[in-house]
């Protein structure tokens, strides 16, 4: 049925005029309540797009994210009243009123190594050895304090509450020991290291004042790049591939060397750096990536670089395992306990280097000073994460920190808050600062006045009057686990191979004809493989730099010339009518004593019956000097020469003596004392005393011997042979026929000629 349209008309009007509701405002909110929550939260989200959007503030952002981050640990500065810690005296251990000013700290896990064996027998240092979980309980070497976990917890040191229980730093107990008897250097030293020729007063500058204190000006970083916060010290003495562990991943690229210094006056090199030969401080991204195959590293850094310094601004990686401390810094020795052991001496060394600032100091980083070698050992990667994360951001952090702070230990406690703020250690090493500082006041330390800082002011302007140029020298190294002596010509690769295996032994040639025309050749010919090259002949040539010497009496003036070359590998003696084919001795063990024993035209055992009165009369002096030998070298010698009524006699031209036996050398040249024993006679007595024959190398076996030079020389001379004995060069012209001749053996020596 179809509605008529007038009646639906009508039904419409009747409901528009029917009897209206109530207006009550709780009415109409209740039946529109879910189109005013709907027009609500659609304002509401419109709102916050556009706050958003527009706001370029990054609070913005944090406001909103505030919400779903729990609310963060509130860290509290630590209150010390400086003035009433009270002290600390040794009344517990067996060393109560011992005192010693040079002291080698280490921390030891294994028994006494070989390499610390030798570091304890250093004269005028006192090595103490820490302990912890890991160490032997019967751990014990003469000479060495032990301080074991039980002796330490004795010590009353506040710091114990918060060392690590199997950690190399718990060093920080032996710090402190150390200071409290009387220290004044600490050598910061681990077990694997030995020290270059036994003496660091050789390689370090012990003495900041007095009479033996070395006042000579230091080369240092140039500071004029304001924009430069950190430098790789490795490049300085000759390894440009090569960086330290603990420097900022991204500056690993920059290779340059510098292009010139400035300089500093000496005495304030509070902290003093030492690199490492063998295996230096790299980090595992480095070990990993250039290992060359299961070798161990072995590399050289240049002993010949000077020490440099780094300005106030600049700052290098410094470690805990060959790091000279004076006094006025050792408040820089408190190694972090909340961050890994292989970062916790790097944040040291960043942290230290800032506030060395704040009393006028500076760390200088010195030549090569330890040896350690390579156990190829895994380097923990782990450990180092937060390390190549981090050191970039806190270098940046340290250089740009400021305080107002009137006294250092106030300066020390809030940079450790400050760096506690930034995420670069925890509250705990801020509790442990604290705890470091007073238990250095409680052991008798004074902490050294504050300096103005001068990182705020305009840098100089350096004239070139004041630049200082040192080219450092590009030693063989590693690229990609690859020697980088394969990437060039094979001749170039040959002399780069020779160099580094004689490039720390030290040729000691004696030229008998005239050295005005041949010194600076033998230097131009030898000087290219060995360490360096001293010249000894009959007459003194200030000009020449040729030393005065004695032939038949010359092993007496080689004792001077080993102990200038203290760092040397070891001595090669060469008279010059003796050619040294150098390519053909790379063989040979440089730990060893080398001669011609077996060469019968120059080493025989003469008898003495019915022969001439002087070699009876060489013969008595050596009986004479048996005599007076110790023990040791008696009987080694006396094995070798198994009767009295025979002489040892050698002609002497070429011998090597490696640093093993530098010591025992002198002691016997010592033992002739004033004696008029010959050169022939002389040296073979010495070497059957410091070892018996049958331990000599056999390198010179194959040497060419002859009693005259033969007329035709050029088939006399073998390229493949050890050394040629006789060769005669007392000219320029017989230079240049002996340098092409020899040029057989190294291509290379046609480019001098």
């Amino acid at each position: 049925m179809v509605q008529d349209p007038v009646t639906k008309s009508t039904a419409r009007n009747s409901n528009r005029f029917s009897e209206s509701k109530s207006l009550d405002f709780s009415t109409w909110v209740s039946d529109n309540l879910y189109k005013i929550f709907t027009f609500a939260l659609l304002i509401l989200t419109l709102a916050a797009l556009f706050f958003l959007r527009n706001v370029g503030d990054s609070a913005a952002l944090v406001c909103f994210q505030s919400h779903s981050k729990p609310i963060e640990k509130i860290l509290h500065f630590p209150k010390v009243e400086w003035t009433k810690v009270e002290a600390i005296q040794d009344k517990v251990s067996p060393f109560g009123n011992f005192e010693a000013e040079n002291w080698i700290v280490v921390c030891v896990e294994k028994y006494p190594s070989e390499s610390l064996r030798k570091v304890s027998k250093i004269k005028g240092w006192q090595v103490l050895a820490i302990g912890n979980s890991r160490t032997p309980d019967d751990w014990n070497l003469k000479g060495t304090i032990f301080l074991s976990l039980q002796d330490q917890v004795k010590l009353g040191f506040r710091v114990v509450d918060y060392l690590p229980y199997g950690s190399f730093v718990r060093k920080s107990v032996g710090y402190l020991f150390a200071i409290q008897h009387g220290a004044k250097r600490i050598f910061d030293a681990d077990d694997r290291g030995e020290v270059i020729g036994d003496d660091l007063g050789r390689h370090f500058d012990v003495d900041l004042v007095g009479e033996n204190a070395r006042q000579e000006v230091i080369l240092q970083y140039s500071c004029e790049n304001v924009n430069r916060t950190v430098v790789n010290p490795y490049i300085h003495f000759g390894q440009r591939s090569v960086w330290p562990r603990g420097l900022p991943l991204e500056n690993v690229g920059e290779i340059g060397h510098e292009l010139y210094y400035n300089q500093v006056f000496g005495g304030k090199q509070f902290i003093q750096q030492g690199i490492s030969n063998g295996l230096p401080d790299i980090d595992s991204v480095f070990y990993f990536t250039r290992k060359p195959g299961l070798d161990g590293f072995d590399i050289r850094f240049d002993d010949r670089s000077p020490k440099v310094a780094l300005p106030q601004g600049v700052m290098a990686p410094v470690n805990s395992f060959n790091t000279m401390y004076h006094s006025s810094a050792f408040w820089g020795l408190m190694l972090p306990v909340s961050v890994s052991s292989m970062a916790s001496d790097v944040l040291r060394g960043y942290w230290g280097q800032r506030l060395l600032w704040e009393i006028g100091g500076y760390l200088v980083v010195y030549p090569p000073t330890v040896h350690r070698s390579d156990k190829v050992e895994a380097y923990p990667f782990s450990e180092e994460k937060d390390l190549h994360v981090n050191v970039g951001r806190l270098i940046k952090f340290l250089i740009s920190w400021r305080s107002s702070k009137h006294k250092l230990f106030e300066k020390i406690l809030e940079l450790s808050f400050a760096m506690a703020e930034e995420g670069f250690w925890s509250e705990k090493d801020v509790k442990f600062t604290a705890a470091w500082l007073q238990d250095l006041i409680a052991v008798g330390y004074k902490q050294p006045r504050l300096m103005s800082l001068e990182l705020d002011r305009p840098r100089a302007n350096v004239g070139h009057g004041d630049r200082k140029d040192f080219v450092p020298q590009k030693l063989p190294s590693v690229h990609l686990g690859v020697d980088e002596t394969g990437t060039v010509n094979y001749e170039i690769g040959n002399l780069i191979r020779w160099r580094k295996n004689f490039g720390n032994v030290v040729l000691i040639m004696f030229c008998s004809g005239p050295v005005e025309r041949t010194a600076l050749e033998w230097r131009l010919l030898y000087g290219r493989i060995f360490k360096a090259v001293v010249i000894l002949s009959e007459q003194k040539n200030i000009d020449l730099a040729v030393e005065e010497a004695k032939l038949d009496h010359v092993y007496k003036h080689l004792p001077n010339v080993l102990n200038r070359f203290s760092s040397a590998e070891g001595f090669l003696f060469l008279q010059d009518d003796t050619i040294l084919n150098y390519w053909n001795l790379i063989q040979a063990d440089k730990a060893k004593l080398w001669i011609t024993n077996k060469v019968s035209k120059s080493w025989s055992s003469v008898p003495l019956s019915g022969k001439s009165d002087w070699l009876v009369q060489q013969a008595e002096m050596v009986k004479k000097v048996v005599a007076t030998m110790p023990v040791h070298f008696q009987v080694s010698y006396k094995e070798s020469m198994k009767s009295d009524m025979t002489l040892a006699v050698c002609s002497s031209e070429v011998f090597y003596i490696p640093r093993r036996s530098v010591a025992d050398y002198i002691d016997l040249v010592n033992l002739i004392g004033h004696l008029d024993m010959h050169q022939k006679v002389a040296i073979p007595m010495i070497f059957l005393a410091m070892d018996s024959s049958d331990n000599f190398d056999s390198i010179f076996n194959s040497m060419v011997y002859k009693r005259k030079q033969p007329s035709n020389s050029s088939t006399f001379y073998s390229a493949e042979a050890a050394a040629v004995h006789p060769w005669n060069v007392s000219s320029e012209q017989d230079f240049i026929k002996l340098i092409r001749i020899m040029a057989a053996g190294d291509p290379l020596l046609m480019e001098l000629v």
